[in-house]
């Protein structure tokens, strides 16, 4: 395997750590049932795994068809599934407020 044929399993690795770690700061966005919006990590994690996983389906169209077997093509598979869903996710940061901007209910106070 060359050195150009293990760049699309390590950077597929580092985009599935990237979604791991996006998932694990979504509580980022409320705090005491306040919402703050997606937090800076949020949004550098998903834009960062988005480019890793693009990076990766990148390297692997670039290789000769004698490496694309084995490991490379099983990394390029997951690459794909990583990268629509960091692709959900940057879509997630920009979407509006779950909430509605009543905090964690989404129901509006009945008292004024």
């Amino acid at each position: 395997m060359t050195r150009r044929a293990l760049l699309v399993p390590l950077q597929t690795a580092a985009s599935v750590a990237l979604l791991v770690a996006r998932v694990a700061w979504d509580s980022d966005t409320f705090q005491h049932c306040r919402y703050l919006g997606p937090s800076t990590r949020m949004y550098v994690t998903s834009w960062t795994g988005l480019a890793c996983a693009l990076g990766a389906l990148l390297a692997f169209a670039t290789l000769p068809r004698a490496e694309r077997r084995g490991i490379t093509a099983a990394s390029a598979a997951l690459s794909v599934l990583a990268a629509l869903l960091l692709l959900a996710g940057v879509y997630w940061l920009y979407a509006p407020d779950p909430s509605g901007g009543d905090d964690c209910s989404g129901m509006r106070p009945l008292i004024p």
